[in-house]
């Protein structure tokens, strides 16, 4: 079983799962700073992607836009 340190950090983990899993959470709640467990490439790997998705969902629509306008 573990000890000391291991033990902390075995139980912040599994509090960590339990917070980001748990039902009406929100997903802000990952970030908040009285956390303690900030870590920065998980924050901006997070921002990277919603970027992303949202460059990706606006050249989707314009393809789809310049399809039916090209199509009808």
């Amino acid at each position: 079983m573990p000890t000391g340190t291991a033990s902390t950090s075995s139980r912040r983990i599994l509090d960590r799962i339990a917070r980001e899993t748990e039902p009406g959470g929100l997903p802000s709640d990952r970030h908040a700073a009285d956390q303690g467990d900030f870590d920065p490439i998980e924050y901006w790997g997070t921002r990277i992607g919603r970027v992303l998705g949202v460059i990706l969902a606006i050249a989707m629509l314009i393809a789809v836009g310049y399809y039916i306008a090209r199509h009808l």
